[in-house]
């Protein structure tokens, strides 16, 4: 997939990772970049096409990839996170959560995947998380909805195979952006995380693992549990 001369789709591209995978697409020569939101009018990036899309909502999604007939990169970025604990959330967060990251990507890559056949294959970024593989209680929603993404991710990666579509899956903690204001250690850079997602695109990579903690967490799977849940046997949680 050669990001330069391509045409992308950016949802959530008014800020955050978003809005810097618009900006390392234009420094990366992408000929049109299309930056989806919510609310349109908070596209700021010089140069993007604004469109209006909520991935939660299938009319909305339908519309932005009628729009968008000549895309041959889409970025599935747009998320949110509910907070929400293992045991103490309501139910309807847990839903939300899967309305946005799951249904959402998956409306998403299903209504742009024609477009992308007809105009050579193309590829699809899905932005999922380190806690695609890890979770814990006090975000156990976004965790579990970034597995069910990941799930996802791994059947369109198959089923898009035939017509030439590359699916590629972002793993990366925490940024440093607006949604993890709150959170304390260390955040990673959402320009340098953009950029390396390009690359990984440009390199045909399947999965592209932004840090460290994502590279710990990948490699300590074949350990099950208690390689992933150190605190199970009284050590520190890897996250």
């Amino acid at each position: 997939m050669k990001v330069e001369g391509s045409v992308a789709f950016v949802t959530g591209a008014n800020r955050g990772l978003g809005e810097q995978f618009v900006k390392a697409l234009f420094e990366a020569g992408a000929a049109k970049v299309y930056a989806g939101a919510r609310d349109p009018a908070k596209v700021t990036a010089p140069g993007a096409v604004p469109v209006a899309v909520d991935i939660t909502d299938h009319e909305s999604v339908r519309a932005a990839a009628e729009v968008a007939q000549d895309v041959t990169l889409l970025i599935n970025n747009a998320g949110s996170t509910t907070r929400a604990g293992i045991l103490t959330a309501e139910l309807e967060s847990f839903r939300l959560e899967f309305e946005t990251h799951v249904i959402g990507t998956l409306a998403m890559s299903r209504a742009f995947a024609p477009a992308l056949g007809r105009n050579g294959g193309g590829a699809i970024v899905n932005v999922l998380s380190v806690l695609s593989w890890l979770s814990i209680p006090v975000s156990a929603g976004y965790a579990a909805a970034k597995a069910a993404e990941w799930s996802v991710t791994n059947a369109l990666r198959v089923a898009l195979a035939e017509q030439g579509t590359q699916v590629t899956a972002l793993h990366v903690s925490y940024l440093a952006t607006e949604m993890a204001a709150s959170v304390q250690g260390p955040k990673a850079d959402p320009a340098e995380v953009a950029r390396a997602t390009l690359d990984g695109v440009a390199s045909g990579q399947h999965e592209v693992l932004a840090d460290e903690v994502s590279k710990q967490v990948r490699a300590a799977l074949p350990g099950g549990p208690d390689a992933l849940y150190p605190q199970l046997r009284g050590g520190t949680t890897l996250v």
